[in-house]
């Protein structure tokens, strides 16, 4: 069996946006690691030791309220960094980051995180507009909730883990997308079982197919697009 190289650090947006001496620098800091489907990256209110700059997977932001309760925040991929309150200020957050399609990352230690920020230039400038992007998405995720349907909902989160996957399907329950989104499970049945009778996925056994995106854009709100055009004006690449 041929063992499958590690994907390279310029993998990542933020890493690949780097001039080369920025990187070069942090390199030998980086450490390669790998999540499975379902693993905490860390847990709400737990003091974080490193951030994480995913080159493959999603990372899901959650809030979890103290009956159970959860609902997703913001979704964090090979576009972005995993723990931006280490930059800014804390050294904690409220919320979990769970994975939500298994991820390889590379890890970088908090301290080290702290001394590059502080010298200022690209590096934290991109860390700027990356936490600028973040908390668009985050808005927006909360608009969307308060004022769409579930349909344009599950398409909005339909198409940012598409943007955030080599392919067009995604591994996940009707239940497990139900908690991601704050909402009844039988809503979200109704909403994809409505997308099926279209022809624009294809869901079995927890496995949803996306045969239509064009349609899926169009059924969409117009949450994804405000969060996917920001992100790529702050981030081009």
């Amino acid at each position: 069996m041929i063992a499958t190289p590690d994907p390279q650090p310029q993998q990542n947006r933020l890493l690949a946006l780097l001039p080369g001496e920025d990187l070069a620098a942090l390199l030998p800091k980086l450490r390669f690691v790998r999540f499975p489907l379902g693993a905490p990256v860390y847990e709400s209110g737990e003091r974080l030791s490193h951030v994480y700059f995913p080159t493959r997977g999603i990372v899901s932001l959650l809030y979890v309220t103290n009956n159970g309760d959860s609902a997703e925040l913001a979704v964090i991929g090979s576009e972005g960094m995993v723990g931006v309150s280490l930059f800014m200020g804390g050294e904690t957050t409220p919320n979990r980051a769970i994975v939500q399609a298994a991820c390889d990352a590379y890890e970088l230690p908090a301290r080290d995180l702290k001394e590059k920020f502080a010298e200022g230039g690209t590096f934290q400038l991109l860390m700027l507009k990356f936490t600028q992007a973040l908390i668009t998405q985050v808005s927006q995720t909360a608009v969307c909730n308060l004022h769409h349907t579930i349909d344009q909902q599950l398409c909005r989160w339909l198409l940012l883990s598409l943007d955030r996957l080599s392919g067009n399907r995604i591994q996940m329950t009707q239940e497990l997308i139900a908690n991601m989104l704050g909402v009844r499970r039988q809503g979200v049945t109704e909403a994809a079982r409505r997308l099926e009778i279209l022809g624009i996925i294809e869901y079995s056994r927890g496995l949803i197919t996306v045969s239509d995106r064009r349609a899926l854009e169009q059924r969409c709100c117009e949450c994804y697009a405000t969060v996917k055009i920001e992100t790529d004006r702050l981030l081009p690449g």
